[in-house]
């Protein structure tokens, strides 16, 4: 049965992630920000209908593995890389057409920061500990990143979709880019029924 998009667990995945991205903008040439945060119900497909693949994405994805298999993954337009890594380092040596391996080392670092924020927030909010995973890199379209997916959470279900959408801009520049965190629908329900309140850094427990 599908649930109705519960506040709670959209203002702490959008605070979480706020807050990383005030951190980002700090330490890099560019600002950052969320944009919009949504919360459905369905697959690994499901949540990664919400990319526009006009062409395949860039992809950085960690899954936590266990009774209750935590997956999220951090979403680039290829054609933005060149944007992404001036509103991050103020410099890029992208080139067009191709990923370099510069290009998927700033998107794996930039990804893990924050996707654990999220993962990290939302384990937080269960009192549940957990050990970071490595994040993955990856590219292809819909199909071949839904698999990624499902190979990190060792198992195909339904679970409650996180979507948060961020922006960055510098100068003239700028980007967004999506986070997708999948969540069994109890570990959802669990958070619901806690009501956690906002996520802050000095909320946070180790």
């Amino acid at each position: 049965m599908k649930q109705a998009p519960n506040v709670a667990l959209q203002s702490l995945s959008a605070l979480s992630i706020a807050f990383c991205l005030q951190r980002i903008s700090r330490a890099s040439a560019g600002t950052w920000q969320v944009l919009d945060t949504k919360i459905s119900y369905g697959t690994f497909e499901d949540a990664l209908r919400q990319h526009d693949f006009k062409k395949p994405a860039a992809a950085v994805y960690v899954g936590l593995k266990g009774r209750s298999p935590l997956t999220a993954m951090m979403l680039f337009d290829p054609a933005e890389i060149d944007c992404v890594a001036k509103c991050y380092t103020g410099q890029s040596f992208h080139k067009t057409g191709t990923l370099t391996p510069a290009d998927e080392m700033l998107l794996v670092e930039l990804g893990n920061m924050v996707i654990n924020a999220l993962l990290s927030a939302l384990l937080n909010a269960l009192k549940k500990s957990f050990m970071p995973a490595v994040p993955k890199f990856a590219q292809g379209n819909l199909p071949e990143l839904a698999q990624e997916l499902l190979n990190a959470a060792g198992i195909k279900t339904s679970f409650r979709i996180i979507a948060v959408t961020l922006g960055m801009e510098s100068g003239e520049f700028s980007a967004r880019s999506e986070v997708f965190a999948l969540i069994p629908e109890e570990m959802a329900l669990e958070i619901e029924n806690l009501r956690p309140s906002p996520w802050t850094p000095e909320t946070r427990k180790p």
